[in-house]
């Protein structure tokens, strides 16, 4: 028999059972851990049923697009120039040059740069304008699904969608989207809207100089200028060519 049921009810009503102060404890927690693993579980399952379907679909618009939209674009005020193309729209030299310029382990590295990393670390601590190195796979996570900034949480995110794109995805597709959603002038995404913007015309029609002038760009689309380049940007598109024949026309070929 219980000992419950021992104990003698008090004027007719029965006795009430008081509930250890540790017990009460335990099970909140136990719920609270309960509710961030279901959490967690959801926003796994969540992200990569969003990435998966970027394996073959093309963004509508990426995060980039929709915040400067929201933030600059109120009342149709501002006019996002972004045309998707099929990567066989898109001439080799234009992905050479950006890969020259960006990124040019992308076709060996899973998603990050460890030696780039290494060193950017060293020279940040003496440079007034930190040192990137971000890899191609980075900026197209980056671009597609987050925001700009420098938060441990933004880089964590950033991080995890890496992996996640270099998991599901395969390296033509990273650089596919990269191209087609990378800023190369103010409210100007993708290689084909930029060549219709800068020199009328598609990116098929691109040469590899008006290629390397875009790829130069890429740091700083809102300050440096394709169409119209600095000495700076010139220099560094002469850079970028240079690199895109030690590379050779065949570097992305196995991609």
């Amino acid at each position: 028999m219980s000992l419950e049921n021992d104990i003698p009810p008090m004027n007719g009503q029965p006795a009430e059972i008081v509930i250890p102060a540790d017990k009460s404890w335990r099970r909140i927690v136990a719920i609270v851990l309960r509710a961030v693993g279901y959490g967690i579980a959801g926003f796994i399952l969540f992200t990569v049923l969003l990435v998966l379907l970027g394996r073959w679909l093309p963004p509508l618009r990426s995060s980039f697009m929709l915040l400067q939209r929201a933030e600059h674009g109120k009342k149709g005020q501002m006019h996002v120039r972004y045309h998707w193309v099929r990567w066989e729209a898109i001439p080799p030299h234009a992905a050479l040059a950006v890969v020259a310029a960006e990124d040019q382990k992308f076709p060996h590295h899973f998603g990050f740069d460890v030696d780039a990393i290494a060193l950017a670390q060293r020279e940040n601590r003496y440079r007034r304008r930190p040192r990137g190195a971000s890899t191609i796979s980075q900026q197209t996570a980056k671009n597609l699904y987050l925001w700009p900034g420098r938060s441990y949480l933004r880089k964590g995110l950033e991080a995890y969608f890496t992996v996640l794109l270099e998991l599901l995805w395969s390296k033509k597709r990273i650089l596919h989207v990269y191209l087609n959603i990378a800023e190369f002038g103010p409210n100007i995404y993708g290689v084909d809207a930029a060549a219709r913007a800068f020199w009328e015309k598609g990116a098929t029609a691109l040469t590899p100089h008006e290629a390397a002038l875009l790829a130069a760009a890429l740091p700083n689309p809102l300050r440096l200028r394709a169409d119209r380049p600095s000495p700076y940007v010139l220099e560094r598109a002469h850079q970028i060519e240079n690199e895109m024949r030690q590379l050779g026309s065949s570097y992305l070929r196995d991609l």
